[in-house]
């Protein structure tokens, strides 16, 4: 390992999850605007009311993609977590630990007095690669506790 090591983790299985999800959802709310026009349930349906529909699809597919923006870029001075809509800067002195505990979806700076912070973008669902990523940013984390 390098001084000038920089470990950048963004999820990856999330981002095809999220990014299916979004077109799912889109395509969803765009046909539904599209079938409002030929509607027999009494109620007169305007083109605004179709974009409104399409707006909304818009919206949901932008919040779904909201989660596959999480990432952790850490380098010897300290650790970056960006989560759904947080970024927080932690030096390395701030955190005991990285840690992966069972059963959990992503892994977790350990923080004193008992708290814990998400780092969202190392998620079990990338398996090898999230076992790699938490070995970085542990890799990190002990030389700047021991130099």
């Amino acid at each position: 390992m390098t001084e000038s090591e920089v470990v950048v983790v963004r999820p990856r299985r999330a981002l095809v999850m999220c990014s299916v999800l979004a077109v799912i959802l889109l395509a969803t709310f765009v046909v539904v605007a599209v079938l409002l026009r030929g509607s027999d349930t009494g109620v007169i349906f305007q083109p605004s009311d179709q974009a409104a529909m399409i707006g909304i699809g818009i919206l949901l597919a932008a919040g779904t993609m909201l989660f596959a923006t999480a990432r952790v870029k850490a380098d010897a001075d300290g650790i970056e977590v960006r989560n759904v809509l947080m970024t927080k800067k932690f030096a390395w002195s701030e955190v005991l630990s990285v840690s992966f505990p069972d059963g959990a979806s992503w892994a977790r700076l350990e923080l004193p007095d008992d708290e814990y912070y998400s780092v969202m973008a190392v998620q079990a669902v990338d398996r090898d690669r999230a076992v790699a990523a938490v070995r970085a940013l542990r890799r990190l984390h002990k030389a700047a506790w021991n130099g």
